[in-house]
């Protein structure tokens, strides 16, 4: 029995069973015709492990652009590991909604360890692949990770629930459909190294390989714990030092709105089936034969393009009026302290004291010092009270608060709507220092 599952005939039936499988089961969104195409080149890579290993550079090939893809995305994320765990939360609320099962509440809880984790195995297997350390181990692991990524990607493109994967930060942003066939070529270059695993041997002798491979490990532990504990080190988001949010709120000169075709679900009222129809065919009128079930998520006809890389910024005070221009056009230097969420501000009684003496300071100075949040005026009052904060509060959505900078609170340092610098509340600055460096 052994021989028999170790044997081609039982790679061949597995692997053909479960292509069919899949087959059945995948979703309308990508045509039948393109994922027989997927499954079927996934099948014949599996099954012809002895053509592939007649040709070492087939799998060398695959394994640099794989162990390369791997580390530079975890790389990337590790820079922001904080806006990689907003984007597992945003997926964990999304699976909540659609199974209503209890598991991804938590899941949403620990989503920046969760974060921290999968960037560190992106850069570690990527690094052992190279090496050709633990082949088996590693080659099973980097499967494991992008069957998940695929998954997600998948459920994201085909149900439109998430625009933006986080696949590569904000260094490079892809469509969820851009993302998917990304996972599918990992998924095919995968598949090749496992059949021309042979061709993969170790670059280094086994000690060397161990200390390497502990190095690289320790690294990518270290790094995006160092991002999340201070500011990306790198810093790709449209609030980077330097930038003017003004600039970034204007569509580009080849600016086109995305269009959307509204989708429908009607039942037949002889038959009892339910047809989908677009908004350009559904039988509204004929009330004889159809009746309205349910709306259905809208499809992006055409993306946009060149759109605005900082959209919905709005700035309201406690009683709801817009001041987002009054606020963005002080030509003056002028501090915001970032509080996307007072609950889950760090409440450090040291730093609040901090923040109280800064903005003292800023007051004889005549620089403008204000807090931005999405709190209510119930949770600013009570905030205010707590410690003593005399600074004023501003609304704005909670998601472009996230995005202005990975801290809560961050301190940003602005003036004539242009990011001059921007602090982690870890390293909260003394006014002297900032205003010696960058206020002159």
């Amino acid at each position: 029995m052994k021989k028999f599952i170790q044997g081609k005939f039982f790679k061949f039936i597995l692997s053909a069973g479960l292509a069919v499988g899949f087959y059945f089961i995948t979703p309308h969104c990508l045509s039948k015709t393109t994922v027989a195409g997927i499954l079927i080149t996934l099948v014949v890579l599996i099954n012809a492990s002895r053509l592939i290993g007649k040709w070492p550079l087939i799998t060398h090939i695959a394994r640099v652009l794989v162990g390369g893809l791997f580390i530079f995305s975890g790389f990337i994320k590790s820079n922001d590991a904080v806006g990689f765990s907003y984007k597992l939360e945003e997926y964990f609320e999304v699976f909540k909604g659609d199974t209503g099962l209890a598991m991804f509440d938590w899941m949403a809880h620990i989503s920046l360890p969760l974060a921290i984790i999968i960037c560190v195995s992106e850069v570690a297997l990527g690094f052992m692949l190279l090496i050709g350390f633990k082949k088996e181990l590693t080659l099973w692991l980097l499967l494991a990770q992008i069957v998940f990524f695929t998954f997600l990607t998948f459920y994201s493109a085909c149900y439109n629930k998430v625009t933006h994967c986080g696949c590569f930060g904000d260094a490079i942003k892809l469509t969820p459909w851009e993302s998917f066939w990304k996972d599918i070529t990992l998924l095919i270059l995968i598949t090749l190294l496992f059949s021309g695993k042979d061709n993969i041997n170790p670059l280094f002798g086994g000690i060397i390989g161990n200390i390497l491979t502990i190095l690289a490990i320790a690294a990518s532990i270290w790094f995006p714990i160092h991002c999340y504990r201070n500011l990306p080190m790198i810093d790709f988001r449209a609030y980077a030092p330097g930038l003017s949010i003004c600039e970034g709120k204007k569509p580009g000169p080849n600016y086109k709105p995305a269009v959307y075709e509204s989708h429908f679900m009607y039942k037949n009222i002889q038959s009892g089936d339910t047809t989908e129809f677009t908004d350009k065919n559904y039988p509204w009128q004929d009330t004889l034969h159809w009746k309205f079930h349910r709306a259905m998520p809208s499809v992006v006809i055409s993306p946009e393009v060149d759109a605005a890389k900082i959209p919905d910024f709005t700035i309201t005070d406690l009683d709801g009026n817009n001041v987002t221009d009054s606020i963005l056009g002080n030509k003056n230097y002028n501090f915001y302290l970032v509080c996307y969420d007072l609950n889950k501000t760090a409440q450090d009684a040291e730093l609040m004291a901090k923040i109280n003496d800064f903005y003292t300071i800023c007051e004889k100075n005549k620089i403008n010092f204000i807090a931005l949040t999405a709190s209510s005026n119930e949770q600013i009052n009570d905030f205010k009270h707590r410690f003593n904060a005399l600074y004023d509060f501003y609304n704005m959505d909670g998601i472009v608060l996230k995005t202005m900078i990975r801290s809560n609170p961050g301190l940003m340092l602005m003036k004539d709507c242009r990011v001059v610098g921007n602090w982690h509340y870890n390293n909260f600055p003394v006014f002297s220092d900032v205003k010696n460096k960058f206020m002159k």
